[in-house]
């Protein structure tokens, strides 16, 4: 054991809740950091039955795509957009509130402990919980801002809104070219504000795991970068990456906003929580459920028009990977597929760490299986 696992493990002088509170009561902890990737009532693309859902994972099947991942693949979105706006106007950002888990994101801004929130995330919750956009690094982009492939001319957020909302393309103002979220695709390399906010992670002091199952690169290895000093906190439903190696690091086995709730009361924070998340109750733009007859529908359109369970099944799996929708119910090892951006999974880190020769990622490329 060296001499700063022995000092981290006075810090700390348990495994558990009450133990994290009190480090974070202490003076040792002054830059924390917090990853999420937790259940915002989005639903299972594999549930049967799930309307929109159900019905857009259909129409994507009808669409005869090449392979299931050239919904985000650069090339075939040049050629065909319509696949891509397929799914955005199921999974656009409005739709979901965000989880009590975002609100403690925020909590801990507003508390002055957040340093940075690392999210692979495309779904821009973090933000509508009122985490301020500085502290916020999205590896995987997001649908927060778009802008024409072609000149790079940015495009009105409110346009995209409706016109994604009315199923039409997207086209730049000035050169005609197509309009797409700034969301990493396959063939495109990661922003570099993640390139150069990581090496920050080597002054963390404290640094939330939550609710994620570690395995896409390079965004899976910032854990890595932290000092091993450096506390580790993973909340989740089951283990993860290599948290648990260390000394100082804690793992809580259960859903994380049940977890932050229970950290929040031994922080005496719980009603500033709940503010910070009631806050949301109106944030939600468009009903995330579908009418009551939805469900007929959709038998009805498939009877019409039916596609093999096998294909639904195939886009199904690989759109839930590709987006990183993991619920807390979720395993690591549930989407094997190498994917690209996230739709729901999020990791906040706090940035103090020195980065070991171990973790340097030599790919510069859109992420590829599925993460924190």
């Amino acid at each position: 054991m060296s001499p700063d696992d022995v000092e981290i493990h006075e810090l700390l002088k348990g495994k558990d809740i009450a133990s994290i509170a009190k480090y974070m009561k202490s003076k040792h902890c002054k830059n924390a950091g917090a990853g999420i990737s937790t259940s915002a009532g989005i639903p299972d693309f594999r549930s049967p039955k799930t309307g929109q859902l159900h019905r857009c994972i259909s129409n994507l099947a009808k669409l005869n795509l090449p392979f299931p991942e050239a919904v985000f693949e650069i090339n075939f979105f040049r050629k065909n957009p319509v696949p891509f706006y397929t799914l955005a106007h199921e999974l656009a950002p409005g739709k979901f509130r965000p989880t009590l888990t975002h609100s403690f994101i925020r909590l801990l801004s507003e508390k002055g402990l957040l340093h940075t929130h690392f999210t692979q995330n495309i779904d821009t919750l973090e933000r509508r919980a009122g985490v301020p956009d500085e502290d916020i690094i999205e590896a995987h982009g997001s649908f927060a801002t778009q802008r024409c492939i072609d000149c790079g001319e940015p495009y009105d957020g409110d346009e995209i809104k409706r016109k994604i909302k009315g199923k039409e393309i997207p086209y730049c103002n000035v050169c005609q070219g197509l309009v797409k979220p700034d969301i990493v695709f396959y063939g495109e390399g990661l922003p570099d504000e993640f390139h150069l906010a990581a090496p920050s992670l080597k002054n963390a002091d404290l640094l939330f795991v939550m609710g994620t199952s570690l395995t896409v690169h390079p965004f899976a290895g910032l854990t890595r970068l932290v000092p091993r000093r450096c506390p580790r906190v993973l909340v989740n439903l089951e283990l993860a990456g290599d948290i648990g190696s260390r000394t100082n690091d804690v793992t809580i086995l259960r859903e994380c906003d049940i977890a932050v709730r229970e950290l929040a009361q031994e922080l005496g924070w719980e009603e500033d929580l709940d503010k910070l998340w009631e806050e949301t109750a109106n944030s939600v733009e468009t009903e995330s459920t579908e009418d009551p007859s939805a469900s007929a529908a959709v038998e009805e359109e498939e009877e019409e028009h039916p596609v093999h369970h096998n294909e639904i099944e195939r886009l199904s799996k690989t759109l839930e990977s590709a987006l990183n929708l993991t619920r807390p119910d979720s395993k690591a090892g549930d989407s094997p597929v190498e994917q690209p951006p996230a739709l729901d999974e999020q990791s906040t880190s706090s940035p103090k760490s020195e980065k070991e020769s171990d973790t340097k990622e030599p790919e510069d490329k859109a992420p590829e299986t599925e993460e924190k």
